[in-house]
């Protein structure tokens, strides 16, 4: 089906120039055989340490090993309980469980990030980390987790897959912490040509704990100081990563002023509801969701008359039948439930234009019966 308003913006963000100069760059590397933690690796994680204002950047193969690795580095293992939000994509949990955790879930608020007011009554004796999913580019309130987290000795990853230069007060998602962990894929507001992930902190033993998990466990090459795992990121995507890495606050600010221009438009709706917007909050809208009511009929309306809406996402992911071994039944998290039912997502990436935006509000608006 053609979409009239796209929801992939990738043949726009690498156009025929674009690929050009990113493959003159690949053959450079190819001539140079430095492939495995190569030179642009390197580059790329000094640049994104300064990007996030970190002292440490460790290039990773995805975002969920980000998460993975971080949970590994702090001694989360087989047994160990990590609290996270009810409301997240797979990969979230994917990783608690890699490692043998067991996630527990709490509900999420109006922001889609985890509701901080239900963290205390999660924790448990077994409880070993905390780990906020700052989703859709909001920034889950690490002001009042924090606090939390101290008072019961309790380290904090964030999963910032999806926060990318999200702030509070001018601190950015991924640096309050322990460690952060960020996703490269493809769709994120810094992507590359497949999967990839970062990890950043400013603790100087988990970097290095870091650099030996990613890598086998390698001291050197010959000699094997922990297990590890082979999960570095490639030199070719890293590569990607430098070209793409100087726009990044260009990229955000567009969408910010995308998601501004649809805030306004939407809010002379009365059957569109905006989430809260807190002025001390930077938002990066990796995804730009509203709350809709007949949201299932809209979004088959929105379909027909070539719009390419998204749900992120139709069912909670304590729902799934995955992670039915973790004994939880439907209506445990009744604000998750709710989203399920009532969110929509518009496209509000850089590359989309004004009249791209005036055709989604008018679609809406002739829904609506007020076109």
């Amino acid at each position: 089906m053609s979409f009239r308003v796209r929801y992939s913006y990738l043949p726009e963000q690498f156009d025929e120039n674009a690929i050009d100069e990113i493959l003159g760059e690949l053959r450079r590397l190819v001539l140079t055989g430095d492939f495995t933690l190569g030179k642009p690796v390197a580059q790329f994680e000094g640049r994104f340490a300064e990007l996030i204002g970190v002292k440490h950047a460790i290039g990773v193969g995805s975002g969920t090993d980000a998460l993975k690795l971080s949970l590994k580095a702090i001694g989360i293992g087989p047994g160990d309980e990590v609290i996270t939000t009810a409301n997240t994509f797979i990969a979230t949990v994917g990783a608690i469980n890699e490692i043998g955790a067991r996630t527990v879930f709490v509900d999420c608020d109006d922001t889609f990030c985890m509701d901080v007011s239900q963290v205390e009554a999660a924790i448990t004796p077994r409880t070993r980390a905390i780990l906020p999913v700052h989703l859709t580019g909001y920034m889950t309130d690490m002001r009042r987790l924090m606090p939390i987290a101290a008072k019961h000795c309790l380290p904090i990853v964030e999963d910032a897959c999806q926060g990318i230069l999200a702030d509070i007060e001018g601190k950015r998602a991924g640096s309050w912490g322990v460690a952060g962990a960020f996703s490269l894929h493809p769709l994120k507001n810094l992507n590359v040509w497949a999967d990839g992930g970062v990890i950043v902190t400013d603790d100087d033993a988990i970097d290095r704990k870091l650099r030996l998990l990613r890598n086998h466990g390698l001291r050197n090459r010959d000699e094997v100081e922990i297990l590890g795992y082979n999960s570095r990121l490639d030199s070719v995507q890293a590569i990607v990563g430098n070209w793409l890495i100087g726009q990044t606050h260009d990229i955000t600010n567009r969408r910010i002023a995308n998601a501004a221009y649809f805030d306004q438009a939407f809010s002379e709706i009365p059957q569109i509801r905006i989430p809260p917007r807190p002025d001390d909050c930077k938002r990066v809208y990796h995804l730009y969701i509203v709350f809709a009511e007949d949201r299932d009929r809209l979004f088959d309306y929105c379909l027909e008359n070539g719009i390419e809406v998204k749900v992120h996402y139709p069912i909670p992911i304590y729902q799934q039948d995955g992670l039915k071994h973790l004994g939880y039944e439907p209506g445990d998290f009744p604000v998750a439930d709710r989203h399920a039912r009532e969110i929509i997502t518009f496209p509000t990436d850089q590359h989309l234009t004004r009249e791209q935006q005036d055709i989604v509000v008018e679609t809406v608006r002739r829904f609506y019966g007020r076109g």
